[in-house]
């Protein structure tokens, strides 16, 4: 980056390192919506009470995932953008052992939880469960080779407290390809527009091919891939690439008006049904792509998340994300066997429990991977920022 790219972005950088303000914050509310989406569910699932009573958007869990997927675009995007500017060239290796370090440790110690722990506590025992699926070789298989998606969306087949983690498979898959194309391929910026049309081409056409061929194989492919939002995660690195260029469009987009819209907008959609049909994911990914880049990069952001609540918060997301099934089973077991069912009770309490999970998880667990991560960093972000 230039020096005057550098003196007009909202983002902290020093020598090699980045540091994005709000992004935690971000990441707290998203894991946020995924645990009040999946508070629905389990309610009904485990109480029989009717689901979305105040929360009405039942995409309210997905919506979560998507600003997710949005925020990993943009922030890796960046980082390989700036590594490549650094050192002219992007190392492939120690961006694979990155990701190994610090999403394979949680992922794998609460995939064998699952398979080899909690399946045989019967306090933990989900009603209505396919056992013999659930649990078979086959699914412990695709899930060691981090394919929970297939297992979830293809197979249909659901295994207690990690079939959410049929993201972080997206995530692991793309980013397998992700940072050759980014070393390789010299326009990146069509190349990312390529990602998403590539995309949704074949998510249109797929359907097509099956009615007329009939395959079950086809038909498998379909649920798979319609799930598989590697276009929002290239719309959060279009974004990515568009402040890192610093193009035109990015004053219009810092727009208040603009972004106070999406604000309101947001908030009235999880009160509601609302639902872009075909193309929901990728219009909510453009609008959380827009919040992102003003809340991150924009010197005068519309909000400011940056305090030690959301901080932390955010710090603790992942384990956010990957605990709060189990946080919520506990929520609504402990406070059933006191016949309280209220539905702030009922959140606040596992948000409670998830957030006590998260963080003897991160503390006494996690945390000694993150910092091995500084290793094969060429430029820091998140945490190492902060040594």
């Amino acid at each position: 980056m230039t020096k005057e790219q550098i003196e007009h972005s909202g983002a902290l950088m020093k020598g090699d390192k980045v540091y994005f303000p709000n992004l935690n914050g971000l990441r707290f509310f998203a894991a946020f919506l995924v645990i009040l989406g999946h508070q629905e569910l389990m309610k009904e699932y485990y109480l029989g009470v009717e689901p979305y009573f105040l929360l009405k958007n039942p995409d309210s869990g997905q919506l979560g995932v998507i600003l997710f997927f949005v925020l990993s675009g943009f922030l890796i995007t960046y980082l390989l953008l700036m590594e490549e500017a650094k050192t002219k060239t992007i190392s492939i290796k120690y961006f694979y052992v990155r990701r190994i370090l610090r999403i394979w440790p949680l992922y794998y110690f609460l995939v064998l939880l699952s398979f080899f722990v909690l399946r045989y506590i019967p306090f933990f025992e989900w009603p209505y469960i396919d056992i013999e699926n659930a649990y078979s070789p086959r699914s412990l298989i695709l899930y060691l080779l981090i394919l929970p998606n297939v297992i979830l969306h293809g197979m249909e087949v659901v295994v207690p407290y990690i079939g959410h983690s049929w993201s972080i498979g997206v995530e692991e898959q793309f980013y397998i390809i992700w940072p050759v194309l980014m070393k390789f391929v010299k326009k990146k910026e069509r190349l990312l527009i390529g990602v998403i049309v590539t995309y949704l081409l074949i998510k249109f056409t797929i359907p097509y091919i099956q009615d007329m061929t009939g395959s079950y194989h086809v038909y498998v492919f379909s649920k798979i891939w319609d799930k598989f939002s590697i276009d929002c995660m290239a719309i959060g690195g279009l974004f990515a690439i568009w402040h890192y260029k610093k193009k035109a469009i990015i004053r219009y987009l810092y727009s208040p008006i603009l972004n106070w819209s999406i604000v309101l907008f947001l908030c009235a959609v999880f009160f509601s049904t609302f639902r872009l049909p075909n193309l929901n994911n990728e219009f909510f990914a453009i609008l959380f792509g827009v919040l992102i880049l003003n809340l991150a990069t924009n010197p005068n952001p519309i909000l400011n998340l940056e305090n030690k609540v959301f901080s932390f918060l955010g710090k603790i997301s992942y384990g956010l994300y990957m605990y709060h099934i189990l946080g919520i089973v506990l929520s609504v077991r402990l406070l059933d066997g006191f016949g309280v069912y209220a539905w702030g009770v009922q959140t606040c309490f596992s948000l409670g429990i998830t957030v006590l999970i998260s963080t003897l998880s991160y503390y006494g667990f996690e945390q000694r991977f993150i910092q091995m991560k500084g290793k094969f960093s060429k430029i820091l972000s998140g945490d190492n920022v902060h040594k």
